[in-house]
């Protein structure tokens, strides 16, 4: 993502940590756009960052601010993917990290976390507690709070996969964009980056119509847009099996829901079995193993294009966030292991020589 280093917020080139972030894959979807009836689908894959989502390229701008600004320790709430990306990044720049999560944080996260080598606290709740223990403990512990929207930095990251689709499309940004939206820093990020190309004149069209995901057991995004209010309510208690869905109160709620309605875009929310069954759907017509957040994305395809929101032959990119190997608890519930005696029936067992 470092190609856009002039637009990004780092002055001084050596103070850049970068893991190889960026310029992610934007494939084509063929056979799923006929499962589905959408002739001009594309996936934008995400999951092949470092540490496996869309969140390195975020954590490797605030990082990279950090060792230019001179800040020794920093501290972050994370329902999963940021908190691995900050690990990751603070390790490669030598910087204290700490992180905490909700203590049913997918395993996968919080083992990458530690190896690390962060401080990683589980808290018994969401991720809005985590970040009130953070507001309540930085002054006194030195940290910089590198939350959701706490700092300037993230979002320069973020931006850069609206500067990529533009690019990969020769500068012409296709009819809707499919975001899955916790803190809704990835969609926010993507309209600011659309404003600075059209400031800079590399592009000239209109604009994408951005369409937020959310989860059914935690949107309060989309409760907020139906009811046509400027800003979001706390969600009580939420849950979904897509942690990075999970969160109860976005602090960009009022950025989101103002990118979405000048846009032309909506907000739409999918039930858990309703992602979990896409997320297969989209790995076995693409070969992308989706997070469920990905996942989420295709439900909501299925939805807009049955209800005439979206037109067949539109161009329509699905961002997928993060690989489904950070998600393996959730996708066992759809694949559990069969015993010994079970595969005996099925035939399924072949016995060694």
């Amino acid at each position: 993502m470092w190609r856009y280093a002039p637009l990004l917020p780092v002055r001084d080139p050596k103070h850049i940590v970068s893991l190889g972030e960026g310029m992610t894959p934007l494939l084509k979807a063929d056979r799923l756009g006929a499962m589905l009836g959408a002739s001009d689908l594309w996936v934008k894959d995400e999951g092949i960052n470092p540490t496996g989502s869309f969140k390195a390229r975020g954590l490797s701008c605030a990082i990279s601010m950090c060792v230019e600004l001179g800040l020794s320790k920093v501290a972050i709430a994370s329902a999963g993917n940021a908190g691995s990306a900050l690990a990751a990044y603070a390790a490669a720049a030598g910087i204290e990290a700490h992180v905490f999560m909700p203590r049913d944080v997918p395993q996968s996260n919080y083992t990458e976390c530690r190896a690390y080598g962060a401080h990683v606290t589980l808290i018994d709740g969401l991720i809005s507690d985590c970040a009130r223990i953070i507001a309540e403990h930085k002054e006194a512990e030195g940290w910089f709070d590198i939350s959701t929207l706490k700092e300037p930095y993230r979002i320069e990251g973020k931006k850069t996969m609206g500067y990529e689709v533009a690019e990969q499309f020769g500068w012409k940004l296709p009819d809707a964009i499919f975001y899955p939206t916790g803190g809704g820093v990835g969609l926010i990020g993507m309209w600011k980056a659309f404003d600075e190309l059209e400031t800079l004149g590399w592009i000239i069209e209109a604009r994408p119509k951005m369409i937020a995901v959310q989860a059914a057991g935690c949107q309060p995004v989309v409760r907020a847009f139906e009811q046509g209010e400027s800003k979001s309510t706390f969600w009580e208690h939420a849950h979904t099996i897509a942690a990075g869905l999970r969160v109860p109160k976005p602090l960009g709620d009022a950025l989101s829901l103002r990118a979405i309605r000048a846009s032309g875009g909506t907000a739409i929310a999918v039930s858990d079995a309703e992602l979990l069954d896409s997320s297969i759907q989209l790995a076995t017509a693409t070969g992308i193993f989706p997070a469920p957040e990905g996942g989420a994305c295709v439900a909501a395809l299925k939805k807009l294009l049955v209800n005439g929101f979206l037109k067949p032959d539109e161009r329509i990119v699905i961002y997928n966030t993060g690989t489904g190997l950070k998600y393996l608890e959730a996708f066992s519930t759809r694949f559990p292991r069969t015993s010994r005696s079970e595969q005996d029936k099925l035939g399924g067992l072949i016995t060694p020589r």
